[in-house]
């Protein structure tokens, strides 16, 4: 047995292993194909790249285990059955419950490694990658001045070429804005011919302009005299720009620190009480404000009391009227404040139940992968890639419904993240039957003699 033992988890580790870097891909792809404008024109160097897709990578990993289960269970199953495999180990007295114990040892391990990654790694992971998507939304994009065309990159300053030779570093005839001041267009440059570089450093460009002029709006001299400008002829000026936010990527994590996905479930839970607790609090200081400001004011306050007990019936109207909007609006905003702190303790519900039904989808989809191959005795990459991929599509469209459906607040948040969970267990247990009991997925017949009536 324990050849037989070791003979499955090589058989089912390979085909493991190669669908799940297949599945990371895939997802890094779907993410790159996201983020694909945000990136592209930013001067990113290779290092930069290579650490975004790395945690990027490490985010689709307790999504991509689920998925190599299902499809490695169904090709290893299935070229065990398309080999008739199967049929010798239970002729020769191996149930189908034996042959799968030590997969289920190996999956059972993998589904609690999943969890601890979700619980202590993804939190990293999604912390360094939301941070470095965020900086590289707001980085500028690579300096490319371009004919034709102002170029407004550059923090202060617009720059307009009318010509732009081939080494990329000679101008002609240059405009150039300067806002620096903030007070609109107060000074323009304007030269024939200029050269752009680079300092060595990168931190720097320096725009050299030959034989031109600048032209400064004064407000002194603006309100004394019709000639609002001072006008400056040059023979050479030089221009620095700074470069800073070309070349630097900031550290914003501090701004996703708090964030539902950047935390463990120890500090999600923590995270809930305290929410909880706000949202009862604020609940209570609306109710008590309702009964005791408005309900009662009318009552309490003497002027207005004067005046309900007077016989201007249009006035007492007036103020009944004014209280109602008052208090319907106050009744509105409390009620939207209410609701969106609901919704946050939701988010946060529904990221703890997340690490705990994913891991638990591991061995899910293995008992339904396991049965599902050996009842189609198909291997490889054909129709246990095509049967395997309609199951988690079906998995992954139900987890999604789910926790729309728990963000909305119109389930709870543990009934939306095991909404899949809930749906695919009976499917496992009638799979796992019928392959124990060698019998087909679907049987025709019962449905034969009904196929022959139409064809007479």
């Amino acid at each position: 047995m324990k050849r037989l033992h070791l003979f499955l988890i090589k058989s089912f580790l390979w085909p493991f292993i190669a669908t799940f870097f297949i599945a990371v891909f895939i997802l890094l792809m779907q993410f790159l194909w996201k983020y694909i404008d945000d990136l592209v024109g930013k001067g990113l160097e290779i290092n930069q790249i290579a650490e975004l897709l790395f945690y990027a990578s490490a985010r689709f990993v307790p999504i991509a285990l689920p998925i190599a289960m299902l499809l490695s269970s169904v090709m290893v199953f299935g070229k065990l059955g398309e080999q008739y495999e199967l049929v010798a180990l239970k002729s020769a007295g191996i149930s189908f419950y034996r042959l799968l114990t030590p997969l289920i040892i190996f999956v059972l391990i993998s589904s609690y490694g999943s969890f601890l990654f979700s619980n202590y790694v993804m939190p990293i992971a999604n912390l360094k990658n939301g941070s470095m998507i965020y900086d590289i939304q707001k980085k500028k994009p690579a300096l490319n001045i371009k004919e034709g065309v102002f170029y407004n990159d550059l923090e202060g300053f617009s720059i307009k070429v009318a010509q732009k030779e081939q080494d990329g570093t000679i101008l002609k005839d240059i405009i150039i804005y300067d806002h620096t001041s903030e007070n609109g267009n107060d000074k323009v440059l304007i030269a024939r011919s200029g050269k752009m570089q680079i300092t060595p450093d990168e931190k720097f460009l320096e725009l050299t302009l030959y034989n031109g002029h600048s032209y400064v709006d004064i407000p002194e001299i603006k309100r004394k005299k019709n000639n609002p400008f001072r006008t400056t002829h040059f023979k050479k000026d030089l221009i620095r720009f700074d470069l800073e936010s070309f070349n630097t990527i900031r550290n914003s994590e501090n701004l996703y620190k708090g964030h539902y996905a950047m935390l463990n479930n120890k500090q999600l839970t923590n995270a809930i009480d305290s929410l909880q607790l706000i949202y009862m609090e604020k609940e209570v200081s609306f109710q008590d404000d309702i009964s005791d400001k408005y309900r009662n004011q009318l009552i309490i306050d003497g002027k207005l009391k004067s005046i309900i007990y007077s016989n201007n019936k249009k006035q007492q109207y007036d103020i009944a009227i004014s209280k109602v909007r008052t208090l319907g609006s106050i009744a509105r905003a409390n009620k939207n404040n209410l609701e969106y702190k609901s919704i946050i303790i939701a988010k946060h519900k529904i990221e703890w139940h997340r690490k705990i039904s994913l891991a638990v989808a591991c061995l899910l989809l293995f008992l339904i992968g396991a049965p599902l191959g050996s009842i189609i005795r198909k291997g490889g990459f054909g129709l246990p890639v095509l049967v395997s991929t309609l199951f988690f599509i079906l998995y992954h469209v139900l987890n999604m419904i789910g926790e729309k459906a728990a963000k909305d607040l119109s389930i709870q948040a543990y009934e939306g993240m095991w909404l899949s969970n809930i749906f695919f267990l009976p499917i496992a247990v009638l799979l796992i039957y019928k392959a124990k009991n060698d019998s087909e997925l679907f049987t025709l017949i019962k449905i034969n003699p009904f196929l022959i009536t139409l064809k007479k």
